[in-house]
């Protein structure tokens, strides 16, 4: 084990190893997806107030998208190349040692994270679009907060959190501006074009 695979495994013991049966109730809720449908539902609601109309739709595509993508990348292609055990694995080393919420180990490898994953892709996305403290003072924490109840359930390692929150900061960072890159480089190609064609480099166009 490595210097950075002992001090991940510490801080995992450290973390699942201060519980107790109400918060371990209470983890069980907070880290199902279920359970947040009604956050979901206002972010769509806020989102069609603020920006409305065609914008509105634009925008939860494009977060939409940065989900999937960031979920993609995670559980379609890292994890089977990683091969991480979850730390609540039964063959897993140290699975012994970590305390499991009514039988919950989650499933075979947890590197990276997409419960991390999408939490920052989505919290990102938030943020880039409106750039308002409220929206960060809201998304960020819930964020954190998804990927404390991974580590405090024994399902991940914070190193599979860390680089889960930053795939999905990346996934929403790339949608969101990819398409200004690009619409800016191909306009800025348009109008130097048109100015050749005005200042007579292609010479006169043929009207026959």
């Amino acid at each position: 084990m490595t210097l950075i695979e002992t001090i991940d495994t510490q801080l995992l013991l450290l973390i699942n190893g201060f519980h107790c049966e109400f918060v371990d109730t209470l983890m069980l809720y907070l880290t199902n997806r279920w359970f947040w449908i009604p956050f979901y539902a206002l972010i769509l609601a806020y989102i069609v107030r603020e920006k409305r109309s065609v914008v509105a739709l634009w925008c939860i595509l494009s977060i939409v998208l940065a989900i999937a993508l960031a979920d993609q990348i995670g559980a379609g292609t890292l994890r089977e190349s990683v091969a991480r055990l979850r730390p609540a694995n039964l063959d897993n080393p140290i699975s012994s040692m970590v305390h499991v919420v009514n039988d919950y180990r989650a499933g075979r490898y947890g590197f990276p994270s997409c419960h991390a994953a999408n939490s920052f892709a989505l919290a990102v996305s938030m943020w880039l679009i409106f750039r308002k403290k409220a929206v960060a003072w809201v998304m960020f924490p819930w964020a954190v907060l998804q990927c404390y109840t991974r580590a405090y359930l024994g399902v991940h390692y914070p190193g599979d959190l860390i680089v889960g929150a930053i795939l999905g900061s990346s996934c929403a960072a790339f949608v969101y501006y990819a398409p200004r890159y690009i619409g800016r480089m191909l306009m800025n190609r348009v109008e130097f074009f048109d100015l050749l064609v005005r200042k007579g480099v292609f010479g006169k166009l043929s009207t026959n």
